[in-house]
């Protein structure tokens, strides 16, 4: 019995000893695996440090800049066509609109002006020290910036310093350097002829005469609302202020003869058939 005990026991022993061997194999294996993956990391890391050092090598803010620099010249070409309807793509302005005048911002920090006829008059041109001034509808607009045609010895310098409201619908430049527009319709009104009135009944005539009179009105409104449209929108003469009357002043003057331009200019009634 003790023999084969004995027997058994270093079979056993063996058995184990070998079981053992392949573990330890099994480990060494594992081990080794272990240790490449770590080595390719290893070696890998590197690489990749190197290849990220290189990329910042290659790198050049310049490139960020120059796409800013045009992305900058792009946008200011296409706003100054826009802003210029399409008048210019580099700012070109022959006119600039009114918020790219100094003058202009001055004038709203500042607030509106508020002169008086006579303060207005002192805006003639005649004093090249101070700024030209034109008034039209109660408006005082600044058209310093074409002293040429408003200033001394201009084409309209009649118009500078003064509301000659009248005077823009009439064509009386020097006759009409007032605001009163009152009778100017009389120039558009057709002058009575006999000849022609007694086509008319009485009713037709007085019917016809209202008819004229509306009509006139309309057009004295649509060619002053001409002017004072091309001043209000103009982006060459910024509005100013607003000119300083007394209160019913309109009451206070002399109604004004049509002049004699305009009274020359008046139409001849029509004949019923020639309607």
């Amino acid at each position: 019995m003790s023999g084969r005990d004995t027997g058994n026991s270093s079979v056993r022993q063996r058995k184990g000893q070998v079981s053992d061997l392949s573990e330890d194999n099994r480990v060494v294996e594992l081990s080794d695996t272990e240790e490449e993956q770590e080595a390719e990391l290893v070696s890998s890391k590197p690489k990749s440090v190197q290849a990220r050092v290189d990329n910042e090598d290659d790198y050049s803010p310049w490139v960020d800049v120059l796409r800013v620099i045009t992305f900058l010249i792009f946008g200011s070409c296409a706003l100054s066509y826009l802003i210029s309807s399409g008048e210019s793509f580099t700012w070109g302005l022959r006119h600039p609109p009114k918020y790219l005048n100094v003058d202009w911002w001055k004038a709203q920090l500042n607030g509106p002006l508020r002169l008086t006829l006579d303060e207005l008059a002192q805006y003639d041109g005649t004093d090249d020290t101070k700024p030209l001034y034109l008034a039209i509808n109660g408006s005082i607009y600044d058209v310093s910036s074409n002293r040429r045609t408003y200033g001394p010895g201009g084409s309209y310098h009649i118009f500078a310093g003064v509301d000659a409201s009248r005077g823009f619908v009439t064509g009386c430049f020097g006759e009409d350097r007032t605001a009163d527009m009152r009778g100017v319709e009389e120039m558009f009104i057709p002058l009575d002829d006999p000849e022609v009135d007694r086509l008319y009944t009485a009713a037709e005539l007085e019917a016809l005469k209202k008819e004229e009179r509306e009509q006139a009105e309309q057009k004295v409104y649509e060619t002053f609302a001409h002017w004072a449209k091309f001043f209000e929108n103009s982006a060459k003469y910024q509005k100013v202020g607003e000119v300083k009357r007394e209160k019913n002043w309109l009451e206070k003057e002399p109604r004004k003869k049509l002049c004699d331009t305009a009274a020359k200019g008046r139409p001849k009634r029509k004949a019923p058939e020639q309607k």
